[in-house]
């Protein structure tokens, strides 16, 4: 099948806008300004129009920012929401009609426009399975479009089975990966953790991306990472085999 390629535009942190011919899509954007924040939201909410889906992995601020999906809702009439089904009463709240209202679960399939989005279980730090529901609370997503494959992990570690999941796909082009890890002083103020920078390097490294992109080391001080000690460990181990990017804010990239 022949590809036209993706563009992506990282937006700090795990956000992530991702163009495919005419359809464009924007994933876990954090647009709303705060205290605490290292990296200002590049496009304010108000702007950001002509987005045919948003999507978030799961109901934290840096990932589904509901005041800003309040303002997306409306400047975007006819765009997709989705997130893990579990949160659907929290995106109903926003204003978001029950028409695009997209809830998915683990295993789960929707078509928007030039994308396929596929959701896979993430375990941030732990996967959190409903026992009443079988809904998880946290996802990353697979999507496919002109011929390219992205994994955007969302906030996971790597667990039992998910190796395999991601698989399952066959071969997939690009990654981003969190690399902001886990200890004791966050455990102590409930901030739950991701892959540390050599764990995704390692994920990646099994997977075989054609590219490896960092995130979640940007936003909050208390919560970084060096994504250059990222790229050092790929340097040293893989010697050349694994390709990554070190992201800049709204910097195109182009992956044909």
């Amino acid at each position: 099948m022949a590809t036209d390629g993706i563009n992506l535009w990282w937006l700090g942190q795990m956000g992530l806008m991702i163009e495919a011919g005419s359809t464009k899509i924007c994933i876990d954007y954090y647009a709303t300004p705060g205290e605490g924040r290292l990296v200002n939201p590049p496009i304010p909410a108000d702007e950001l129009k002509g987005i045919d889906a948003f999507l978030g992995t799961h109901d934290h601020l840096d990932h589904i920012d509901h005041d800003a999906w309040k303002i997306w809702e409306k400047n975007n009439p006819k765009a997709k929401f989705l997130f893990p089904r579990l949160h659907k009463e929290s995106v109903l709240k926003d204003g978001v009609t029950g028409e695009n209202a997209v809830g998915l679960n683990d295993g789960e399939t929707y078509r928007v426009g030039n994308f396929t989005i596929h959701a896979i279980a993430a375990a941030h730090e732990f996967l959190d399975k409903d026992p009443k529901t079988g809904l998880y609370p946290y996802l990353q997503y697979i999507i496919e479009g002109n011929g390219i494959r992205l994994h955007h992990a969302g906030d996971t570690v790597r667990y039992e089975g998910m190796l395999p999941k991601l698989q399952s796909f066959g071969k997939i082009d690009v990654m981003l990966l969190p690399i902001n890890g886990r200890d004791g002083k966050r455990y102590r103020r409930n901030c739950i953790g991701n892959m540390t920078y050599q764990e995704a390097v390692d994920l990646a490294g099994e997977v075989g991306p054609e590219l490896v992109i960092p995130g979640h080391y940007d936003m909050f001080a208390d919560n970084s990472e060096d994504p250059y000690a990222f790229a050092d460990y790929i340097d040293a181990k893989y010697q050349g085999r694994l390709k990554y990017r070190i992201p800049k804010v709204m910097e195109k990239i182009e992956h044909r």
